[in-house]
């Protein structure tokens, strides 16, 4: 039932333009370089000074933010949408169902990843993904690549991810109230989504309600085929109220939702014959809430800049099971919860800034089958201290460390304990004024024992002496020069991780303390020119992922890593002043791969080009329309990140084809 086969099957800074609105304030900063995901009418050398909306920026690292503005120009429809542009993130499946997230090689379970400051530990099955996002909720993404603040949370192995949903300051300036409706057509599959919201804001007091429906067939890959199980059906929301008082004391209470209820391959993350009497296809009933009180001081004073955060995430599925010699059918429910919190305080002086605080993180994960039920825990405490300064002008330094303390439960009941350091620094240099600057980091990284996944847990598991904790250390170097609007930057990168672990239910005796030893190196350059009204990127990564010494393979590496090899995307936008219309193209291009395991093929090349119009034509409720075409040439062809292109016995699940997506977006 787990695992089908005997062979073995892994803070946020935005920089945008705003209106004034009414938000917290935020005290000066050194000038930051500009980032590479500034919006396409943000001229380089004119650039704002960047807005923080929650966190600190990164120093010395290799940090993507992906801003409000940015999401609005890739109208993504799922999460792999959101990192278009991204060659060092890779998203495989086209399935929302059984999408996995991976930077620099490295899946996002080995990434701390929380959704508006709650910790997510959606680990619930090997054909899922790890976590579902309505890409039209959020309001930016924050990606650490390698090395992580020690802020960033607990059990940031190869980086972070943060997500952030909008919330009604990003929608109004004032007192008052309004919302926006946006509808869309996808050809392929006639998918039609929906999008509705409406707000207000008085007196201090702010609403939000928010909800995302989509509802469509199956799709087509590039060679004319329909992909079985594909079909649309998903229902998301958002919900916030907020009260921020005269003193500045800030409160908000959110909770967001997906879910997603359909006929998916029996497999959800690839496709093969039917083994004896399963069915092609079986429901996955999949669903994620998110709960967030957040506290913060609107009007920080010197070294009071409080911040409190109590978060819950949970993220259940439940999908039948089928004997495969008798075709009796049991519903089995997995289950992955986490509980979350930290209190933490800024001590703001003139050459930066220190944030301290304590945080915990409690998780569980559990299967139900008929006659057994079965479950992880963790418990983690930890304290950390980060300090972000600039001793002298155009030096840029950040450090800082952890110590946790976790409590391990086994599903046989044996409890185990450990503790761990984590440390890291980082730095910036600017030389020749900011025409050039250098830049590096390390972290080294405990990460305590990671809970299993739910659908291979064993009652009859013995540990022993308990699993190892889990360790990584990385390490990150890099270039950035900018002239006129010209930006060329190179950086070379190495992620080692020790004791990853990835438990096997078929082994009684080692199968929970199985684990891997993964290291991912590579390096990234980027050439981009800004001319005000639009820009123009090319992006180049060659990344080799091993696991114990071996080339990765998306089977070894379910919930740690997978092979990514040479990626270019290439970027282009501009904006016509004066006429609302605004034209974009872009292009991903995966050279053949053949650093694979022993006997396996190369991974297949391809090249997958989209473009897009969007017209506004200042009419009234701020009509926008735009259109879409992706995967231009259909183009047949599974994302690099997604699973079983190795293996002849399955059919990985090829990407859409040729498609065409027409949307209306009114404001009021």
């Amino acid at each position: 039932m787990a695992q089908e086969e005997a062979a073995e099957l892994p803070p946020l800074e935005v920089t945008a333009k705003k209106t004034a609105k009414k938000k917290k304030a935020v005290p000066a900063k050194a000038a930051q370089p500009v980032p590479q995901s500034a919006p396409a009418e943000t001229v380089a050398d004119e650039a704002p000074a960047p807005v923080t909306v929650s966190g600190e920026p990164s120093i010395g690292t290799s940090t993507v933010d992906i801003t409000s503005q940015d999401l609005e120009r890739l109208n993504p429809t799922d999460i792999k949408g959101v990192f278009s542009g991204q060659p060092g993130i890779l998203v495989g499946s086209p399935l929302p169902a059984s999408q996995k997230v991976y930077v620099n090689g490295f899946e996002e379970t080995t990434l701390a990843v929380t959704i508006d400051g709650a910790a997510q530990n959606n680990k619930v099955f090997h054909h899922n993904g790890t976590n579902f996002i309505d890409p039209t909720l959020l309001k930016a993404v924050r990606v650490d690549a390698g090395v992580a603040p020690a802020d960033a949370g607990f059990g940031a192995l190869a980086g972070s991810i943060a997500y952030e949903t909008k919330d009604v300051g990003d929608l109004l300036d004032r007192d008052g109230l309004g919302g926006f409706a946006k509808t869309q057509f996808n050809t392929n599959g006639n998918v039609f989504t929906t999008n509705l919201a409406a707000y207000g804001m008085s007196n201090g007091f702010e609403i939000l309600s928010y909800f995302s429906l989509g509802d469509g067939d199956d799709f087509e890959a590039g060679n004319g085929r329909t992909v079985g199980g594909t079909e649309t059906n998903y229902l998301s929301g958002l919900g916030k109220v907020a009260y921020q008082a005269l003193s500045g004391d800030r409160f908000e209470l959110s909770h967001e939702r997906f879910s997603d209820d359909a006929l998916r391959p029996y497999r959800a993350n690839f496709t093969r014959p039917p083994i004896g009497l399963e069915p092609l296809y079986r429901t996955y009933d999949l669903d994620r809430q998110t709960t967030v009180f957040n506290y913060s001081d609107a009007t920080p004073r010197g070294w009071w800049d409080p911040k409190v955060v109590i978060a819950h995430s949970k993220t259940e599925v439940c999908t039948p099971t089928v004997d495969r010699f008798t075709g009796d059918v049991s519903p089995v429910y997995g289950e992955s919860e986490s509980f979350n919190g930290k209190a933490e305080n800024k001590f703001s002086f003139d050459i930066g800034n220190v944030i301290a605080g304590v945080d915990f993180t409690s998780r569980s994960a559990s299967l139900a089958y008929p006659g057994e039920y079965m479950d992880e825990e963790s418990d983690v405490v930890g304290g950390y201290a980060q300090a972000r300064l600039e001793p002298i002008e155009g030096t840029r330094v950040s450090l800082g460390g952890r110590a946790d303390h976790q409590w391990f439960t086994g599903t046989s009941g044996q409890t185990f304990e450990d503790s761990g350091l984590s440390g890291n620094i980082s730095g910036e240099q600017d030389l020749f004024g900011r025409f050039l600057t250098a830049k590096a980091g390390y972290s080294h990284v405990w990460g305590g024992v990671p809970l299993a996944e739910n659908y291979i847990m064993n009652p009859n598991w013995r540990y022993l002496d308990g699993p190892k904790s889990v360790e990584a250390d990385n390490y990150t170097a890099g270039l950035v020069a900018r002239y006129q609007g010209w930006t060329l930057e190179g950086s070379v990168f190495r992620s080692e991780i020790d004791n990853a672990r990835v438990a096997a239910y078929s082994d009684a005796t080692l199968g929970a303390l199985r684990a891997r030893d993964i290291e991912s190196e590579g390096f990234e350059i980027g050439v981009g020119y800004d001319w005000g009204n639009g820009f123009l990127r090319v992006k180049y990564v060659n990344i080799d992922v091993s696991i114990d010494g071996k080339p990765a393979d998306s089977d070894t590496g379910t919930y740690v890593a997978t092979p990514v090899g040479e990626i270019i995307t290439i970027t282009g936008v501009h904006t016509f002043a004066g006429t609302g219309l605004t034209i974009g193209a872009d292009a991903e291009i995966a050279p053949e791969y053949d650093y694979v395991i022993a006997g396996s093929p190369p991974y297949k090349s391809y090249k997958v080009f989209n473009a897009f119009a969007e017209y506004k034509p200042g009419l009234p409720y701020d009509l926008t329309f735009r259109a879409d075409v992706r995967n231009i040439f259909d183009e047949t062809y599974a994302d690099r990140a997604t699973y079983g292109q190795e293996f002849g016995i399955v059919t990985p699940l090829y990407e859409p084809g040729r498609s065409f997506l027409l949307s209306t977006t009114a404001k009021f």
